[in-house]
């Protein structure tokens, strides 16, 4: 009989001895620095890199990987801007160029509906001869056919815009404008926000790749606005075109700052150690602590925002989780028993990106080797989002598969329509089926969760679906 003996790790290839060090933050729970995120763009030792990613993922969601049944709704792709990297938008007259009206976005939610979607992805480009009110209308007639799917809907950028074409913008203070257009928009029916136009946070990029777009500060307004009234958002990181790797860093480092903010107003316990770089002028605004979630024990924010101070008895958790429960300032009241509602970032997507038929299209575009390592650091170094998602369409569903065990943990859902970008040879018909979904999850090693967009578990008959007790 042979006796296998271990390996000496100094006989495996490619391993560098730098990445230690790392390892032993992320074990611990701590911070990692731009330095340290340069080491894991840098090293040979690839396998390394995604062992850790993967250590993080299923520290934080063991054994299980999420997906939806949703459906995406692209209102227009009339836009005033010209971003160069931007395949999608057109102007109006050109070949192509289309808005929906509500009947046609009414037919969507019936469709919605018998499909049993529980998610609209609303977006569009910046449409200058539409009026504030055909957007509340769009969300109030998807509500009026559609009331039980959720709409997450409209980027930053959009919003931004909307708050311009209802003449509410003030350059002095742009969230003055944003928080009436997002007062209006929840009352209409919005339930929260996607991450897109973000791109990378860096004033080189900006100049270059989109410079007519709303930079990292006004993106980072929407989003705080949108937490303060209670909505949960997500974000992007759109890379591989004229970025380079300090700079998606930064971008992250941004990113994860704002969180902090957000987690501070739930009452998160800070670390008064943690990290903070120095020199990223977009985040040096933010006063807030260091708050990480990659701890082994730490509870992530409840899908309503809901952070408690105290651990909750179970009977205790069910009662108040069927209570409609009002924002309280941070500080106020008991610190045995607040409890704060308010909106948070839930998950970071990195967006690989295409060059073909964009004014980059000399570009090569990042790599699969490449967009591995990129969603990696992205769990490695965002330690305070609850989630990262490999979204299928522009990985494809086997790419998103890898992901999972390098860091995802969602890959999207069912999709149907998708028009913003696409991977070579693909139409914007680009579906698949919750069969296919859950069966690539369980090849990847997970158990499949459906979710809603809150990321609360979904069970479903047939299009008939409701939240798990």
């Amino acid at each position: 009989m042979t006796t296998l003996t271990p390996t000496h790790s100094s006989s495996i290839p490619n391993l560098d001895p730098a990445i230690e060090a790392i390892r032993a933050k992320v074990t611990a729970g701590i911070r990692l620095s731009l330095d340290d995120g340069k080491v894991l763009y840098e090293t040979d030792d690839i396998w390394s890199v995604l062992e850790l990613a993967k250590l993080v993922r299923d520290r934080m969601h063991p054994g299980v990987a999420y997906y939806n049944i949703n459906r995406h709704l692209n209102y227009s792709n009339v836009c005033a801007l010209s971003c160069k990297f931007c395949e999608f938008a057109r102007k109006q007259g050109d070949e192509g160029e289309y808005t929906r009206d509500l009947e046609y976005i009414k037919e969507q939610g019936r469709k919605a509906v018998k499909s049993g979607a529980t998610e609209f992805h609303i977006v569009g480009g910046l449409n200058p001869y539409l009026p504030f009110e055909y957007y509340t209308d769009m969300l109030k007639a998807l509500r009026e056919v559609a009331p039980q799917v959720h709409l997450k809907a409209f980027t930053a950028v959009e919003l931004v815009h909307l708050a311009r074409i209802a003449k509410v913008y003030k350059r002095e203070d742009p969230k003055i404008g944003v928080r009436w257009v997002l007062e209006k928009l929840k009352e209409a029916g919005l339930g929260s926000l996607p991450g897109g136009g973000a791109e990378v946070f860096d004033e080189r990029v900006h100049k270059e790749a989109f410079k007519t777009k709303i930079g990292a500060h006004e993106w980072l307004d929407v989003h705080l606005v949108a937490h303060e009234l209670g909505l949960n958002t997500n974000c992007t990181m759109l890379y591989g075109h004229v970025d380079k790797q300090d700079e998606r860093l930064r971008h992250m480092e941004i990113l994860r700052r704002s969180q902090d903010q957000a987690l501070h107003r739930l009452g998160y316990e800070s670390d008064p150690d943690g990290y903070i770089a120095q020199g990223v002028v977009e985040s040096e605004q933010i006063t807030a602590p260091v708050i990480t979630l990659n701890k082994a024990g730490v509870k992530l924010p409840t899908p309503d925002g809901v952070f408690f101070q105290r651990a909750a008895t179970v009977r205790e958790r069910s009662s108040l989780e069927c209570q409609s429960i009002r924002p309280l300032p941070h500080g106020r009241g008991s610190s045995e028993k607040t409890r704060i509602r308010g909106g948070y970032y839930q998950t970071i997507t990195p967006l690989p990106f295409f060059p073909d038929g964009s004014d980059l299209e000399d570009l090569p575009g990042p790599t699969g080797l490449e967009n591995l390592r990129t969603l990696a650091i992205t769990r490695l170094m965002l330690d305070n989002f609850p989630h990262v998602k490999s979204f299928w369409i522009m990985q494809s569903l086997p790419m998103a598969q890898l992901m999972l065990e390098s860091g995802a943990d969602d890959i999207d859902g069912t999709v149907v329509w998708y028009d913003i970008t696409k991977a070579v040879g693909e139409g914007t018909h680009q579906e698949t089926t919750e069969l296919d979904l859950k069966r690539a999850i369980i090849e990847a090693g997970y158990e499949p969760v459906e979710r809603d967009t809150l990321y609360r578990r979904v069970d479903r008959d047939g299009s008939r679906w409701w939240v798990s007790k």
